[in-house]
């Protein structure tokens, strides 16, 4: 039963994708591109703002060595509510025509915000430690994170199209509906990221933090 179920979910994500490939190939490609822009704002970043990166790295770093114990709960609570507010923000600006330029903003800052954090950590610590703590802190969550983040930015740029083209607003209320339910089901999505962040990764940081 148990197979079945995994084989149907993986069926609706493949058909769910196959359906919607251009809307996520433009999706995709601004995310990219903000995480190229990242990558390129670090590698240009003046001496003075590197050093002050450092400091904020290393004394994160050393606060996570010095710590005993994380309140995980309300690092948890913080977390979920970004997660709904981000969820929030990109099912309400996807519901409304001039509205889609804020989604794919988003993508496209959250897709910089990666590429800056890859970056700086890999110049600041060399490419061994950094790709490891890179790994440790980002790659758990971002596994859920990143696809829900773009779901929900095509979810908001169907119905766009969808208003665009159809102005029978019985249709309309349908295709907000489904968009509606779409992004219910990616907040669950992030919320189960929140959880992999806070009572996964960040446990696993804590562990292994003594060696960078």
């Amino acid at each position: 039963m148990k197979r079945n179920k995994r084989v149907r979910i993986l069926d609706v994500i493949k058909d769910h994708i196959g359906n919607n490939k251009k809307e996520y190939v433009i999706v995709v490609l601004l995310f990219v591109i903000g995480i190229f822009l990242g990558v390129f704002f670090v590698n240009n970043m003046e001496d003075m703002q590197k050093t002050e990166v450092t400091t904020y790295l290393n004394n994160f770093i050393e606060k996570m060595k010095n710590i005993e114990s994380l309140n995980q709960i309300q690092l948890f609570k913080n977390s979920v509510g970004q997660s709904i507010l981000l969820a929030v923000i990109l099912w309400f600006f996807g519901t409304t025509v001039i509205g889609i330029p804020v989604v794919f903003g988003i993508v496209l800052y959250r897709g910089f915000c990666l590429g800056y954090t890859i970056s700086i950590c890999i110049t600041i610590m060399g490419l061994s430690k950094g790709i490891l703590f890179i790994l440790i802190l980002l790659l758990l969550q971002n596994i859920l994170f990143i696809p829900a983040i773009l779901a929900l930015a095509v979810s908001g740029f169907k119905l766009y199209k969808s208003i665009i083209k159809d102005r029978n607003k019985e249709n309309i209320k349908i295709e907000v509906i489904r968009h509606t339910i779409f992004s219910f089901i990616m907040l669950l999505v992030l919320i189960l990221s929140s959880m992999i962040e806070i009572f996964v990764s960040t446990n696993i940081m804590k562990a292994l933090i003594k060696y960078f």
